[in-house]
């Protein structure tokens, strides 16, 4: 009987470490199909890395049979065992690591010839580059337009200024109040005017002087808590309050009689200081060409606002048309006095000379900063035919100057039958009017004309909203282009920002605008196309672009377009 193979311990097959090259030949093959090469001596004895191999599943094991190294176990099969290798970290290995140069190997390698021009050629580089840079920024700042110094401007410069004179025929009520117009704030916001003109609304009896007192309110419009109420409400929605102090405005003579102008002048000047002190933002004369040396109650008066504060605004108006006699009354104070007068509304002025009428007037003052109405208190529509309402919104809008209305030219509002031309009902609703006031329909009120984007409210609203946006049409260069018979046309400009070329034809037949731009900067020059921004017309098409050379417009259309700034 053979003798039996020694029993392997534990199932554990011990490798020896043998050096390189010693795991070929009959020695290596004999020592692992044998098995029994013995134990290594406890001072060969070196570190063993155990690798558990019996639990891997067979397709993972790392064992070949054919390389000899499966154990037999009892009951027949082979079993993968525990393999100890044995690793020799001899001193060869560790020195193999990499430890890096040391400070003197560094600092001489940095000191060799190569790497200091290396060093020197990087510095240079870098500063070249940098003062390259510098070099670069300079000349784009100098060459780079400077931007235009943006002329000061008070709140009555932003924005179209409301004139409210009757507050019953305003509210549509015949118990009209302070109380019920700060109601009525929300809507003016949705206009974006910046000054309510309100009134008069002080005590007055006709023709009276002694019971006229400029400092106290109306008692059948409110108390003095409650005009505080209405400023306080109008300041939170940024809307100015301007107070009528026309003295006599019930009587027949607004400023009484002749020989009693001093002492009302002296009453005025006492109104002006008190009203100033509640919080009054601007005043307002009306009728001032029957005051006798009118020009110089009319300076002491802005006098007394502008050492109040520069914002306070004083507002005369006039029924003169007459330009010599209006210049007259700004002389002394044109820079700051806005004066609304009839000068626009004269005979056969409104079609065919509204271009002579502006440019003369604008010549005339010197284009210091003016105001744009028909009258000094009537509505648009006691002066133009209706057709002309769009083509005078897009006009004042977009002159140099603050445009000022009377409350219902936004929508177009005409007296009825029997009611004062200057003070007709309000349109706000077919329901909440009077039977007295004659057939109205939704197209007419405020609440049609909100909830149409091609009425007049809608005009107004995105006019006054433009001009209060763009810097062109804030205080932006003027100037008249040459064109057609009945066209008025001119640019709006300002240093780097959009330009705005208004076209407005107030004939009664279509025509080609023949724009010649003669006297224009060079950096204001017409470009061949223009985009449409709006037409008074709601049946043209908004948002595309025209070509200038062959512009047509409408009866009665006015056309606002922009093209950009090129430098």
């Amino acid at each position: 009987m053979d003798p039996q193979p020694p029993e392997a311990s534990a199932g554990v097959v011990s490798v020896p470490h043998l050096p390189p090259g010693a795991h070929s030949g009959p020695d290596a093959q004999a020592l692992n199909a044998g098995g029994d090469s013995g134990t290594m001596s406890q001072d060969a004895e070196v570190d063993l890395k155990e690798v558990e191999l019996n639990e891997l599943e067979p397709e993972k094991q790392p064992m070949n049979a054919a390389a000899g190294t499966a154990v037999a176990v009892p009951g027949g099969g082979e079993k993968n065992g525990l393999v100890k290798i044995k690793v020799a970290e001899d001193d060869a290995e560790a020195a193999a690591k990499f430890t890096g140069l040391s400070k003197e190997e560094l600092l001489k390698v940095a000191s060799s010839p190569g790497w200091v021009r290396t060093r020197w050629a990087l510095l240079v580089l870098f500063w070249v580059g940098w003062l390259g840079m510098l070099a670069g920024a300079v000349v784009i700042i100098v060459r780079a337009p400077r931007c235009r110094e943006l002329p000061a401007q008070r709140w009555w410069h932003k924005g179209p200024l409301y004139r409210v004179g009757n507050l019953q025929a305003f509210e549509a009520s015949q118990t009209g109040s302070l109380e019920g117009l700060k109601k009525h704030l929300d809507y003016l916001s949705t206009l974006k005017v910046k000054g309510l003109v309100l009134g008069p609304i002080h005590k007055n009896q006709k023709d009276d002087l002694a019971g006229t007192n400029l400092k106290q309110i109306n008692p059948t419009l409110g108390s003095q808590e409650d005009f505080n109420s209405l400023l306080q409400s109008a300041k939170k929605k940024s809307i100015h309050i301007i107070l009528d102090l026309t003295p006599n405005y019930g009587g027949q003579n607004s400023w009484f009689l002749p020989s009693q102008v001093d002492t009302v002048a002296s009453k005025v000047k006492e109104a002006l200081k008190f009203w100033l002190k509640e919080g009054v933002d601007g005043f307002q004369v009306l009728d001032v060409g029957n005051l006798t040396d009118a020009s110089s109650y009319l300076t002491e008066w802005h006098n007394i606002t502008k050492s109040f504060s520069e914002d306070k605004l004083l507002i005369a108006g006039t029924e003169s048309s007459d330009l010599q006699q209006i210049m007259s009354l700004l002389d002394a104070t044109k820079d700051h006095l806005l004066l609304t007068s009839s000068y626009l509304s004269q005979p056969n002025g409104i079609v065919l000379n509204t271009k002579f009428l502006v440019t003369q007037f604008l010549n005339a003052t010197d284009n210091h900063w003016c105001s744009w109405s028909l009258s000094q208190a009537g509505l648009m529509t006691t002066f133009i035919p209706a057709q002309l309402l769009r083509l005078y919104q897009l006009l004042f809008f977009t002159l140099p100057g603050t445009p000022v209305f009377s409350y219902g030219d936004e929508i177009g509002l005409q007296a009825a039958p029997g009611q004062p031309l200057e003070a007709p009902i309000m349109l706000w609703n077919e329901s909440s009017l009077p039977d007295n006031i004659g057939f109205v329909t939704a197209n007419m009120t405020v609440k049609g004309q909100s909830e149409d984007p091609g009425s007049l409210l809608s005009l107004f609203r995105r006019l006054s909203d433009l001009r209060g946006k763009e810097r062109s049409l804030l205080h932006g260069d003027f100037h008249v282009i040459s064109s057609g018979s009945g066209l008025f046309s001119y640019v709006r400009h300002w240093d780097q920002n959009e330009r705005f070329l208004v076209v407005l034809n107030f004939g009664n037949v279509g025509q080609p605008a023949k724009l010649r731009a003669y006297n224009l900067p060079a950096s204001t020059s017409l470009p061949a196309t223009a985009n449409l921004l709006l037409s008074t017309q709601p049946s043209r098409e908004e948002g595309i672009t025209l070509e200038l050379a062959n512009l047509n417009l409408d009866p009665h259309e006015g056309l606002l377009l922009r093209f950009p700034y090129v430098a």
